[in-house]
């Protein structure tokens, strides 16, 4: 029999959309010459709901349970743009308690998003541990979030012009306990993963984007600051009350998964900084604009005072969106979460834009995977954090 000569044929995979490391429904068609990645293109909108669609056929309020679906590992960040779009469209002012409050679960809701990034990703490239260890800070924070909000995963808990509730009695002192016990977390997952030479094998100079290429590819969040641009929304818009606390920018130079890894866990440690700060420096005061409350309807003469306080006691705000257009964006864990605006003297908006970060960051993908190993989608893959709920909305 003759040697055989070297064969072309090149192999196309499905990975995808129910494999276990595709994060959702990713579908990737990956053409492979033996182990070697020669093209990949990845296949969206399984996920797809139509959210754009539904937001332009609803009021502010009743739109808000909709919205944390769409990253539903961030949930207050979908709440928090949702909210931020109307108020300055209608130029509200928030309450300082409100807004501190918002700070506190913003940074919480980030803590929970990077670690549940950080153990999947982790299982991806072939360490279990970390995974069971996230679940136990991250049940923590949802037990946090249950006390305040009643909801674990989808709140509904921000409004126009403050928050639906007030923190409840012995709330702060249970999150600085949280605060004190997630730094030692945080340290044992340094000593854990950090120096493992397997996992810096696995990490370390895959996956590396430029500085330049960061920026033209539209890039944000933990994939631009790991290629080297100090580049953070909290700093740059200075929205909410981030100017008052004491925290830095987590950033790195490398642009690989690892650095990708240790803005993360950076991010982390921050977040906490500005919790305790938050919780510590609290102000008293209302926790909405109560002069937001509107009730349309005339004062029926029948009624008297008791059951018309009590009726419109909550009311639904039928908020009318001024005709005029916005863009909004605060910084989610994933980059740049935004929001494009247009108002139409109605109670419907009437363009209802969506900018996810993860879909933008995944962009990048199929140039980054190129003339690497089948193996190393998965870690490249891992280090953009993609959600699929808002890669499709």
């Amino acid at each position: 029999m003759t040697a055989p000569t070297t064969r072309k044929d090149l192999m196309i995979v499905n990975m995808g959309p129910q494999h276990p490391s595709m994060h959702g429904v990713l579908r990737l068609i990956v053409t492979l010459d033996g182990e070697d990645v020669v093209d990949c293109e990845p296949i969206l909108g399984y996920l797809h709901r139509g959210m754009e669609k539904i937001a332009e056929n609803r009021t502010i309020i009743q739109y808000l349970p909709y919205v944390t679906r769409w990253d539903y590992l961030a949930t207050m960040f979908t709440e928090a743009i949702t909210i931020n779009g109307p108020e300055q469209l209608g130029n509200i002012q928030v309450p300082k308690r409100a807004s501190y409050i918002r700070v506190i679960m913003l940074e919480l809701s980030r803590i929970a998003s990077h670690l549940l990034w950080l153990g999947p990703f982790m299982a991806d490239i072939g360490a279990q541990t970390p995974f069971f260890y996230i679940f136990r800070e991250r049940e923590l924070i949802y037990d946090l979030f249950e006390a305040a909000t009643g909801m674990r995963m989808m709140h509904n808990y921000f409004r126009i012009g403050g928050v639906a509730a007030d923190l409840p009695y012995g709330w702060i002192d249970k999150c600085l306990d949280f605060c004190d016990y997630f730094l030692t977390g945080v340290a044992e997952y340094q000593k854990l993963i950090t120096r493992n030479p397997i996992f810096l094998e696995r990490v370390e100079g895959v996956g590396i984007i430029g500085r330049d290429e960061a920026v033209n590819w539209g890039l944000s969040g933990p994939m631009l600051r790991a290629s080297g641009i100090e580049w953070d929304l909290r700093k740059v818009d200075h929205y909410e009350s981030y100017d008052e606390f004491d925290w830095q920018v987590q950033w790195q130079r490398e642009g690989d998964s690892l650095a990708r890894y240790l803005v993360r866990i950076g991010e982390m440690t921050e977040s906490i900084k500005i919790i305790q700060q938050a919780l510590e420096g609290i102000p008293g005061g209302p926790y909405e604009n109560l002069e937001m409350r509107r009730f349309d309807r005339l004062k029926d003469p029948e009624w008297n005072d008791f059951e018309y306080r009590f009726i419109s006691k909550k009311p639904s705000p039928t908020f009318e969106l001024s005709k005029q257009e916005l863009y909004v964006r605060v910084e989610a864990p994933k980059g740049e979460l935004g929001i494009f605006l247009i108002g139409d003297q109605s109670v419907f908006p009437w363009r209802w834009k969506i900018r996810p970060p993860g879909f933008i960051n995944l962009q990048i993908l199929p140039q980054l995977v190129k003339r690497m190993k089948l193996a190393d989608i998965m870690t490249i893959l891992g280090s953009i954090d993609i959600i699929m709920g808002e890669v499709d909305r």
